[in-house]
């Protein structure tokens, strides 16, 4: 994710950002979540509403990483 910005990701994970930090291991988690429903047959299928509105806060984490990332760069 935003390979353009990898030095300064790896930047504010060793300072500890916590802001930086939360949305990370925020956006990673629902990925994580996102993965293993989707590679569950039952899951993937019952649970498809779910598993969108994930990708939605997911992508909007995305959107508030990188507008985070552009203001310390």
């Amino acid at each position: 994710m935003f390979p353009e910005y990898r030095e300064l990701i790896t930047k504010l994970k060793t300072e500890n950002d916590l802001h930086f930090v939360k949305l990370f291991d925020a956006h990673n988690d629902l990925d994580e979540e996102i993965n293993n429903l989707e590679n569950d047959p039952v899951a993937h299928t019952s649970r498809s509403e779910e598993i969108e509105g994930l990708k939605r806060k997911k992508l909007a984490l995305k959107d508030e990483l990188y507008q985070y990332l552009q203001t310390k760069a």
